[in-house]
């Protein structure tokens, strides 16, 4: 009977996670002529004209490119900084590493948007305004210090034993991080590309202070300006939320196996 009632329960609760989704999609295919609020419709229709009516509109091609470009290039600096600094805390024990530590513990603690006003002088003086680079910094560097906590715990639960073999056969200590711990720390970066890959791809906070030039403009920027134009037409506005919403599906598909897997032992295992 428990076992039962579980179940119901995660059933349940699947459903509501899928509703917002249906409608979702619901709106999304649904024909502009057709009165939503009055008619009741169990399946989308095929009704395709919307899509390509937002990608146009709302330019979503570029928008893409630009949240392409800014995700993969921060995610690529998280991952490769924050496991360095990971893997040198977790071995290295000494008062410097475990203050630097500490002080990542501590930046988690602040959020991200409190520092937008002094970085956006910092942003004009050093040129990075409506410049992917500047984004892909600003976004590696609220990141790092979740990501760092997660590598460390990671890193602590492996045994060193494979380590020293690796220096004793003649490999240096970063080239056994790099070809024999780093290989190992799938799950947890899986876990770090997730949560660092979704947030970024939806970042707003940051990117409508720094990327407001119309070709620079990611997802998020696309999609609300989008919306203060064509805000009463939702069914447009519903088939550009699920162009932008695409991609951040697909890359948790392909990473979600190991993102309880890192999670739980990047937090549990510091």
């Amino acid at each position: 009977m428990k076992k039962l009632l579980k179940i119901l329960v995660i059933i349940l609760i699947t459903l509501l996670a899928l509703f917002p989704f249906y409608i979702l999609s619901l709106l999304a295919f649904t024909p502009s002529s057709m009165n939503f609020s009055k008619e009741l419709i169990l399946l989308p229709k095929s009704y395709l004209e919307n899509f390509g009516a937002a990608w146009e509109k709302a330019k979503m091609g570029r928008s893409i490119i630009n949240s392409l470009i800014i995700t993969l290039g921060s995610v690529a600096v998280i991952v490769s900084f924050a496991s360095m600094a990971g893997y040198a805390i977790a071995r290295v024990n000494n008062r410097f590493n475990r203050f630097i530590f500490y002080l990542m513990l501590g930046c988690m603690m602040i959020p991200g948007i409190i520092n937008t006003v002094p970085l956006y002088t910092l942003m004009i003086k050093i040129g990075g305004i409506n410049t992917h680079w500047a984004m892909i910094l600003v976004c590696a560097a609220n990141a790092l210090p979740f990501s760092v906590f997660l590598f460390t715990g990671f890193i602590r639960g492996l045994p060193i034993n494979i380590e020293e073999a690796a220096i004793i056969d003649g490999c240096t200590k970063i080239g056994s991080f790099w070809r024999i711990v780093f290989p190992i720390l799938k799950p947890v970066t899986s876990a770090v590309i997730i949560i660092n890959g979704l947030n970024i791809w939806n970042n707003y906070a940051q990117a409508i202070f720094f990327l407001q030039k119309q070709s620079m403009r990611t997802i998020p920027l696309a999609i609300s300006m989008f919306y203060q134009q064509y805000g009463a037409k939702w069914h447009l506005m519903a088939a550009a939320a699920m162009i932008g919403l695409a991609p951040a599906v697909v890359i948790f598909i392909i990473f979600q196996k190991y993102f309880i897997k890192g999670i739980t032992a990047g937090s549990v295992k510091g």
